[in-house]
């Protein structure tokens, strides 16, 4: 719920902080004190577009803060869908609580906040509009929204689980569809170069290039083109390993047996010997090595013209399908594969439409059977309504929910639902949202909350003008109404009517006093004989005792209901 909303140099508030309580709050005032100001202030933070014109006279920012708790059993709803939408926006909440701030400077620009983290106005509007419903003349955003009415009547109907079944079935149909659309797009460019392909295919197949073969190759025709070098400098080497004369191996076996001599006279030298004699095996090891390899390096004319044959053949495929042997490789799988779908994409295309096909008649069977829950909830809604028009100043009034086909099913299903109403006898029926009258709009939004008050997850509503044309009895029903909804959820109300504002738990009077020279608005909370006195100045005239004898019998009696 909105536990405080504070507002600062907003139009003639200077700086107004207002708390709030969980069910029934109303705002009362004189005609002009500020009071439909706070609900313009709840406005900005939904997203309302806002210009310099708000900004108080001489002040530099308009500024508008909330705070919504939503730890309570009643909000669990609306705090799992704000935690999925916050997610989304990659906003963090602060446990079950949101604050929300905006700024509107004297220039016109806006800057907003969640949370204490800067953020834009359309994720504040998105967040703010899952815990609070504004109802106005100029403002009933979920129920006008056709996303919004489709919802609520699922709500209402319980369709949750046929609407989770038509998402499922759309997803798998879309996903069948986008896969039917991507084969027939590779197997007509399969088949469009189903000639250049198998020449790719059979080219690389038939050279049979392995991976690192150039390498090898490379290797191997330096050494055949340079045997001549690789002789001379082999038996140059084996010279000077193990050559008749001063060779390493014999300077290294007269070191040895100088160590020895040296050993008999000093037996610490032992380690000199030991190493010596791991030199004299390496030796050896080379002498080995250079001897098998002077044997292997012979001239080979014919080898060295079949190596560089092989290095053209791979210099010529790595050309045009490289740069490297392995893209090589993957170009050949490639073209495989393609003329692989050339012979059996008509097979596969031809399950996959039956599969698709599968999928539409299954979206279809689901599409129906919440076509057909809608249709039922929507009579039962229509009829809850027209129980509370008459009541509510409406005696003419009829109220019709709309279910039609809509071009193609979607993951929502394949219904469009619109809210239809007739404000009096003759009339012809008109969507919601074409409602003209602020006062009719809110009454009817009022009859929609008091049979939707159950399925509507939107913890906090208000409403202004509310009470606008009516009266008497008809403004005792209203009452009635709010307190009714105000038993599920959190309602402030903006009123002129006594009626109402007795109904109330949390009463909130507004005035408006110059201050320095500039009107300036202030809001206080009445309770007791204070509470009486506004409640017999709405009646007619605080000091008379026949007004404060009714305004008193009036909150008598909303106290024995209430109690």
């Amino acid at each position: 719920m909105l536990t405080e909303i504070r507002v600062r140099d907003l139009a003639v508030i200077a700086d107004v902080t207002l708390l709030l309580q969980p069910g029934l709050n109303v705002l009362t005032g004189e005609t002009g004190a500020g009071k439909s100001l706070l609900v313009d202030a709840l406005g900005l933070l939904l997203g309302e577009r806002a210009s310099s014109d708000v900004v108080r006279p001489g002040a530099q920012r308009a500024v508008v803060e909330a705070v919504f708790d939503l730890s309570g059993p009643a909000a669990s709803s609306a705090l799992s869908s704000l935690s999925a939408a916050a997610a989304e926006a990659g906003v963090e909440l602060d446990d079950s609580r949101l604050i929300v701030r905006r700024e509107v400077t004297a220039e016109g620009r806006s800057r907003v906040w969640v949370n204490g983290s800067p953020t834009t106005v359309g994720v504040l509007a998105g967040l703010s509009r899952i815990v609070v419903d504004l109802h106005g003349q100029h403002d009933a955003q979920s129920l006008l929204r056709p996303a919004g009415q489709r919802d609520m009547l699922d709500a209402f109907g319980d369709a949750e689980a046929e609407r989770e079944a038509v998402r499922a079935a759309h997803r798998r149909e879309s996903s069948l569809a986008e896969r039917e659309r991507a084969l027939e797009v590779e197997l007509a460019e399969a088949r469009k170069q189903a000639d250049y392909l198998r020449h790719v295919a059979e080219e690389i197949r038939g050279s049979a290039p392995r991976l690192g073969e150039d390498e090898e190759l490379a290797i191997e025709a330096r050494r055949l083109a340079n045997v001549e070098e690789l002789n001379r400098l082999v038996a140059q080497i084996a010279t000077l390993v193990d050559g008749e004369e001063a060779s390493a191996v014999d300077r290294v076996g007269q070191a040895h047996r100088a160590i020895e001599q040296l050993e008999r006279i000093d037996p610490s030298v032992a380690a000199w010997r030991e190493l010596l004699e791991q030199a004299a095996a390496s030796l050896d090891e080379v002498a080995r090595a250079v001897r098998d390899y002077e044997g292997a390096v012979e001239q080979d004319p014919e080898r060295l013209e079949a190596v560089e044959r092989r290095r053209d053949t791979l210099f010529r495929l790595k050309q045009k399908y490289g740069p490297t042997i392995e893209d090589v490789l993957h170009r050949g799988e490639q073209a495989a594969q393609a003329l692989e779908l050339v012979d059996t994409g008509d097979e596969a295309l031809t399950r996959i439409v039956a599969e698709r096909r599968e999928a539409e008649q299954a979206l279809a069977e689901a599409a129906g059977r919440l076509t057909l829950k809608r249709r039922r909830a929507a009579l039962r809604l229509a009829r809850g309504v027209d129980e509370h028009l008459p009541r509510l100043g409406m005696p003419g009034g009829k109220f019709t929910v709309s279910v039609t086909p809509a071009d193609g099913i979607g993951p929502a299903g394949g219904d469009d639902v619109t809210f239809l109403v007739k404000l009096n006898v003759g009339l012809d029926a008109r969507p919601l949202s074409d409602v003209a009258s602020g006062g009719e709009l809110s009454r009817l939004m009022l009859a929609l909350k008091v049979v939707l008050a159950r399925q509507d997850a939107v913890p906090t509503l208000v409403f202004d003008e509310v009470d606008q044309g009516v009266g008497g009895e008809v403004a005792s029903q209203v009452g009635e109404a709010l307190a009714r909804v105000a038993e599920a959820r959190q309602v402030l109300v903006i009123t002129h009517l006594p009626q109402i504002a007795a109904r109330a738990r949390h009463h909130v009077v507004i005035t408006k006093q110059p201050r320095g020279g500039v009107a300036t608005a202030d809001a206080r909370p009445v309770e007791g004989e204070e509470r009486v006195g506004e409640v017999a100045r709405m009646l007619g005239d605080p000091d008379a005792p026949t007004a404060r004898k009714h305004a008193s019998e009036l909150l008598r009696k909303a106290g024995l209901r209430l109690a």
